[in-house]
Parts: structure tokens; C-alpha cells; sequence
């Protein structure tokens, strides 16, 4: 039998640290758990399992997003409607929780991830921004079904009744009445939130520059749709730091009809904080799946860069939490590029389709 190579080695000590990890994780929950049984279960070192991931958060959190990425896909959507969409959505975000049924392994061990992301500064910021994403997403995708008014308000509201219940499952399973829930959700279609868009106003906004070198990007995949990215698509792209991930919003709505959007995410602690991303994508595509009919879904990508080559692709090769940049791309060149806030809008804006 041949060899493995280094790569294919890391990679498969890799798995075997997120299997055992999963296992301890899930039977003495994140603070009682230890990494020298994880590593002892791995059959590798405990400095094995720290080459691997910088510590127990960094662990925890990627065994959360590789079981959430690997969880069975939902039956696809049928909802024409706001209004159906969000029940459909509502009813598959709660068939996870305990006030439905018995919780697969992904939700009880998600039990302590709020926790651990109040622990810290450097994860609540970053968790914060990758919610507001999320209402993004939605917001957009809602518009799909019934294009004309932004419904990025009513997705935050949506998901702020469903993570409260989620919160409640937790300490009161069985207190929230699940046909309830969804009946409420369904029914924010219905209220005016006057929910409008506007560009964003800053005083010393990043510019547009014009630029001509080629474009090359590394292969990567979609996180949205779990599929290799379509980088060489004229539109835009956008470099953003988990402190800034939600700005992609301003390139989708600047950009003509027709113009792809990419949002690259990065962050200075990418071992620790993109795993993080990854689960709170995939824990909302995974409902998506299930609400929105992939055609209405928008013309955005998001593609999550642990090793920064997207972002040095697009010429951020030193990159933070606090990153934005974005270059609009055509017939293969990088024609134009901006850094800074109001990156994503300025470069958008002059972006053809």
C-alpha cells in the first residue's frame, strides 16, 4: 500500500482529532472536556492535537461546523411566497430543537456554543457580524420570491424568535410550542417594518482606483451552496474580516442586474474564528435549503479563505478582522480595486455586469 503524503497525513490526523473530539465533546460538554482523552482517543499526542488546532475553542468550534457542513441535506424548497418561506424556514430550524424531538448530535453539542462565544471579546464581535450575514442571506433570498422591497428586517426578526427558542430549548425544553413559533415567523411577511435601503454615508469613504493586472484566483468553494466557486465571473469581490462581514450587502445592492458578488472571508485568528463562520453558514443554508427554492436564491457567493490565497489573489495578502477591500473584476483582469470602509459600495458601484 502506498505511502500518504505529508498533506494526506495532517489530513487524516485531522479527522481522527475531530472524531474524538466530537465524542468527548458530546458526552462531558465543552468546559468538562479534556484534550489529553481527545488526544489519547485520537492515538496521537496531545501536541498533535494542538498542531492541528490552536486550542479547545478552535476545536470546538470546528467539530461544530464539520458536523453541521456533513449533516443531511433538506428536502428541496416548494414555497413561492415571504409568507410560506418563513414558515418553511421556521418549521426546519425548529425540528432540531428538543421542544420537537430528540436532538441529533449537532444541536446537543451546540448547546455550550453560546457560552463560549460570550467568554470572549474576540468571538463576540465576529459572532455578531456573522448573524447579521445571515439575516443578510435570508433578507436576500426572500427578495428572490418576491422581488421589490428589502426583507432583510423581517429574516433579523425571523431569526431572532428562532435563536431565542433555540436559548430556551436549552434550559425549558418543551416551553415554546413549535406550530406557534412558525406561525409567527410565517406571519412577519405581513408587517411593515419600513425596511429600505440606502447607501452608506461616510465621510472619508474608501474610493474607487482603476487598476490593470490579471486575475488568477485559487480554486475555492462556495459555502452557500457547497460548490466550487465561480471566480472568474466579471462582477465583484469582496475581502472582509469577521468584523465586517455583513458589508457585502453594500456590493449586492450597488452592483447592476447581473453582476456576481463574492464575499471572501478572513480573519487574523482564521484557525479559531473561521470555523465559526463556516457553522453559522452552513447551520442557515441548511434551513434555506428547505424555505427557499435555489433559483431565488441571490447572485452572491461567500467563500470562507483559512489560508488567505483568495485575498491574496485579490492583493490583501496582510489581512485582519477588521478588512475590507474589494476589486471588480472583467474578462479576467482586476480592473479596479478599493481598501477601506465603503470598499465593497465604491467598487460596486461602477462594477458591469
Amino acid at each position: 500500500m502506498a505511502r500518504r503524503t505529508r498533506a494526506e497525513m495532517q489530513e487524516h490526523n485531522r479527522a481522527r482529532v475531530l472524531a474524538a473530539a466530537r465524542q468527548e465533546f458530546a458526552e462531558r460538554g465543552f468546559r468538562d472536556a479534556k484534550i489529553d482523552v481527545i488526544a489519547e482517543a485520537a492515538e496521537l499526542t496531545r501536541g498533535a492535537v494542538y498542531s492541528n488546532f490552536p486550542g479547545k475553542r478552535a476545536l470546538f468550534f470546528a467539530v461544530l461546523a464539520d458536523l453541521s457542513e456533513r449533516a443531511p441535506a433538506s428536502s428541496p424548497a416548494e414555497a413561492a411566497t415571504v409568507r410560506a418561506a418563513l414558515g418553511a424556514f421556521a418549521r426546519a430550524r425548529l425540528a432540531r430543537l428538543p421542544l420537537v424531538a430528540e436532538v441529533d448530535g449537532v444541536d446537543r453539542l451546540g448547546a455550550d456554543l453560546v457560552s463560549e462565544v460570550l467568554a470572549d471579546e474576540r468571538t463576540r464581535e465576529p459572532y455578531a457580524q456573522l448573524t447579521e450575514l445571515a439575516a443578510v442571506l435570508l433578507g436576500l433570498a426572500l427578495e428572490g420570491l418576491e422581488p421589490g422591497a428589502r426583507r432583510v428586517r423581517v429574516a433579523r426578526a425571523a431569526l431572532t424568535a428562532l435563536h431565542g427558542a433555540g436559548q430556551l430549548a436549552v434550559v425549558a425544553p418543551g416551553f415554546a410550542d413549535p406550530f406557534d413559533l412558525t406561525a409567527v415567523c410565517a406571519q412577519l411577511a405581513d408587517l411593515d417594518l419600513d425596511d429600505t435601503w440606502a447607501p452608506p454615508h461616510l465621510p472619508y469613504a474608501a474610493k474607487a482606483r482603476p487598476d490593470d493586472v490579471p486575475w488568477a484566483p485559487p480554486a475555492a468553494t462556495d459555502a452557500l451552496r457547497g460548490a466550487p466557486a465561480d471566480l472568474a465571473a466579471d462582477g465583484v469581490v469582496t475581502v472582509l474580516g469577521l468584523h465586517r462581514a455583513a458589508a457585502v450587502e453594500e456590493a449586492v445592492r450597488a452592483a447592476p442586474r447581473g453582476a456576481a458578488v463574492t464575499a471572501v472571508l478572513v480573519s487574523s485568528e482564521p484557525a479559531e474564528l473561521l470555523p465559526l463562520a463556516r457553522l453559522v453558514i452552513a447551520e442557515l443554508c441548511r434551513d434555506l435549503r428547505a424555505a427557499v427554492p435555489v433559483a431565488a436564491w441571490p447572485r452572491l457567493q461567500v467563500v470562507v479563505d483559512p489560508t488567505g490565497a483568495v485575498a491574496a489573489a485579490a492583493g490583501e495578502r496582510a489581512v485582519s478582522d477588521g478588512t475590507e477591500a474589494a476589486v471588480r473584476v472583467a474578462g479576467g483582469r482586476v480592473v479596479a480595486r478599493a481598501d477601506g470602509r465603503g470598499a465593497c459600495h465604491s467598487v460596486a458601484t461602477g462594477a458591469a455586469p
